[in-house]
Formats: C-alpha cells, sequence, structure tokens
C-alpha cells in the first residue's frame, strides 16, 4: 500500500507553483500604472474660496477706508459716474448695427413651408407608401415618412414633374404654378387650402379635419378616426387678408375661389369694373332724382 501524503504539503506545494508562475509571468501581465492627479504649483497664487461661499455685501461711500468711499468706486465725473451707458452706444458715432448689419434680417411675417416635390411622390407610390386612389393630404405624407417637420405647411413644388403618371388628388397649402401643370396633365387636381400653426400639429396628431374646414365647398373624403361624424377639433379658415386672397384664387387652385363672382378678380380691395360702374350710375341717378324741381 503506497504512503499517504500530507495535506498541508499538498497544499503548500500547489501554493508555491502557482506564486512561482506568478512570478514569471508578472512582467508581461503587469498592469499600466495609473496616472495620479497633479497640480501645476501655479495655482497657488489663485486659491480663492467658492463665488458662493462669500456673500458680505459691499458697502459703498462708508469712507476712504473700505476701498469703496467717496465716489465709490465710480471714478470722477462723466457719463460713467452720473449714470449708465446704454447698451450699443458708441460713443454718438452711428452704431456699427446700422452701418454694417447683419445679412438677413428676420421676417417676423414670413412662413416656412415644407417643400414636397412630384418625383418624390411618385417614388412613394411606386413603393406603396400612398395610396393614389384616395386624397393625399400632410397626414398620408407625414405618416408616411415623405416628409418630415411641418411648421407652417406643406408647398407642392414640380421637381420631376414628367415622372409622373399616376393620377393624384392632393391637398397642400400652396402649389407652384408648374406642379399644378403637371398633376393637372397626369389626370389628378390639386387643392391648396389654409393651415396654421397650430392646425397643422392637429392635423398630425390625427385630431383634427385635414382638408374640410365650415368654408369648404366640396367636402373632400378623408378617413375619419374613431367616431366617423366627428372631430375632435375644426379646420380654422383664414382671417388675413393676404391669406384670404391667396385662397380665392383660382389660379393658386384655392379652396375660396367658388366665392368669385363673374368678372371677379381675388383682391379684396380692387372691384370689379362693371362693380364699379353700377355703383357709380346709383350716385348720379341719386344726384339727378336730388336736383329735380318736382
Amino acid at each position: 500500500m503506497p504512503p499517504r501524503l500530507n495535506a498541508f504539503r499538498a497544499c503548500s506545494s500547489l501554493l508555491s507553483s502557482k506564486s512561482s508562475s506568478a512570478s514569471v509571468l508578472a512582467p508581461f501581465l503587469r498592469q499600466p500604472p495609473q496616472q495620479q492627479p497633479h497640480r501645476a504649483a501655479s495655482i497657488l497664487a489663485s486659491l480663492s474660496d467658492n463665488p458662493s461661499s462669500y456673500n458680505k455685501r459691499i458697502r459703498r461711500g462708508r469712507g476712504p477706508a473700505s476701498g469703496k468711499g467717496k465716489t465709490s468706486g465710480r471714478g470722477h465725473k462723466g457719463q460713467k459716474q452720473h449714470g449708465k451707458v446704454p447698451v450699443g452706444f458708441q460713443g454718438g458715432q452711428t452704431p456699427m448695427s446700422v452701418t454694417h448689419p447683419t445679412k438677413g434680417a428676420i421676417n417676423h411675417f414670413s412662413v416656412d413651408m415644407t417643400p414636397i416635390n412630384l418625383n418624390r411622390i411618385q417614388e412613394w407610390i411606386d413603393q406603396g407608401r400612398l395610396d393614389p386612389t384616395k386624397p393625399i393630404t400632410m397626414k398620408e405624407l407625414n405618416k408616411s415618412n415623405c416628409l418630415h417637420g411641418v411648421k407652417d405647411g406643406v408647398k407642392l413644388l414640380a421637381r420631376g414633374g414628367e415622372e409622373l403618371r399616376t393620377p393624384i388628388n392632393i391637398v397642400v397649402s400652396r402649389a407652384s404654378a408648374s406642379a399644378i401643370r403637371y398633376v393637372e396633365a397626369a389626370g389628378g387636381s390639386v387643392l391648396t387650402r389654409y393651415y396654421s400653426p397650430l392646425a397643422v400639429r392637429r392635423v398630425l396628431r390625427g385630431v383634427m379635419d385635414p382638408a374640410n374646414s365650415l368654408l369648404t365647398q366640396k367636402p373632400v373624403p378623408v378617413k375619419r378616426p374613431g367616431n366617423p361624424f366627428r372631430w375632435q377639433y375644426h379646420l380654422p379658415d383664414p382671417a388675413s387678408r393676404k391669406d384670404i386672397e391667396y385662397y380665392r384664387d383660382p389660379a393658386h387652385r384655392g379652396y375660396l375661389s367658388y366665392q368669385l363672382g363673374e368678372g371677379e378678380g381675388p383682391s379684396l380691395f380692387f372691384k370689379s369694373p362693371s362693380a364699379a360702374q353700377s355703383k357709380a350710375m346709383k350716385k348720379r341717378k341719386a344726384q339727378a332724382s336730388a336736383n329735380k324741381l318736382w
């Protein structure tokens, strides 16, 4: 029967073998030394408290010993002692903001229309992402990722108009004359209508009718979510003269063009010749009747 091994010796031999192998591999397994944070000696001259830790109020005009007495740190005479220099004041010369203004002043009355071109619409139709058998509004364009980030509306442009071969019925905020010509040549139709910035957000959320309002003459058949007879909000109509005149113009395919009578133009200021002549005739007849003796 072989002699038994001492358990303590066996364990000590294993530990010694591990330590020896570790000592052999130590140069190859050495960890990179950790970089100790170091600071330059120059910061010793600029040591100070945190700004929030010092809250002593400076008392001005309380004698020369305080360092802020007499003139209170403002010096003698002049505009800077008696008052304050206005912001942008340059000693009386014409300000640089006037002589050399920055280009592109902000126009608060401009609108930011998101452009959409005809070739992109045709590409989306070919991929099956847009249904040409139904009216295409900004809601369908945004949902299909055909456009992104609508702010004040959508404008239809004519790039790639010769590629359009599918008749579409599209409702947008504005449309160029070339885009209208291409769409109608393909057998489709363009309808421009007014959207306020708030209406754009609500249309994209699906809580407002994307095409029909109170002044719409022929309702556009659009799919209504939930209750098929009611939307959460009504689509607004234009209130400013500029917008009303734009959507009264048949050349823009505006949805208010039905309001024009025969011979009338979209302008709310200039009247048609027939209306002006009839008004002048009424005035002459009134003057003639007033001059009669009996």
